[in-house]
C-alpha cells in the first residue's frame, strides 16, 4: 500500500502536483504580503505541502469555526479559492483522459473544497483518519 501511494504521488508530482502546489505557494506569498491576511497565507503553504503529495494524507474539519474564520473563508473564496479551484479543474481534464490517471483526476478533484475553504482545516495521515474514526 505505501508503494502505491509513493508511486501515486510521484506521478501526481510530475502531472500537476509541482504547478498547483507552486499557485498555493504564490496565493500564500501574496497573502502574507498584508499582516491581515497571513492567516491565508499559513493555510495556503499548508495546503502547498499537500498539493504536492496528497497520497496518503487526507484533510478534515477542526471542528466549529468561529466568525472570523467564516469571514475568512467567504474573502478567501472571492480572491483566491475560485481561481485555484478553476486550477484544480483544468489539471484534473487531461488526467481523467488516461486510465491511469483516473485517481489522479479523482484526487484532484477532491482538493477542491479545500481550496475554496480552507480555514478550519486540518490534514492528517490517512491512517491515522481512520484509526480515529473507528474508535468512536
Amino acid at each position: 500500500m505505501n508503494l502505491l501511494r509513493a508511486v501515486l504521488n510521484i506521478i501526481w508530482l510530475v502531472f500537476g502536483g509541482l504547478w498547483l502546489a507552486l499557485g498555493y505557494i504564490l496565493a500564500g506569498i501574496i497573502c502574507c504580503i498584508l499582516i491581515i491576511t497571513i492567516p491565508f497565507g499559513i493555510a495556503s503553504f499548508r495546503i502547498a505541502g499537500y498539493a504536492l503529495w496528497p497520497f496518503g494524507r487526507t484533510v478534515v474539519d477542526r471542528g466549529p469555526v468561529g466568525a472570523f474564520s467564516t469571514l475568512g473563508n467567504v474573502i478567501w473564496l472571492v480572491v483566491a479559492g475560485i481561481w485555484i479551484a478553476i486550477g484544480h479543474v483544468v489539471t484534473a481534464i487531461p488526467m481523467f483522459v488516461s486510465i491511469v490517471g483516473i485517481p489522479l483526476g479523482i484526487a484532484n478533484l477532491k482538493m477542491i473544497p479545500v481550496s475554496l475553504m480552507p480555514l478550519g482545516k486540518v490534514i492528517v495521515p490517512s491512517d491515522y483518519y481512520i484509526g480515529t474514526m473507528r474508535s468512536r
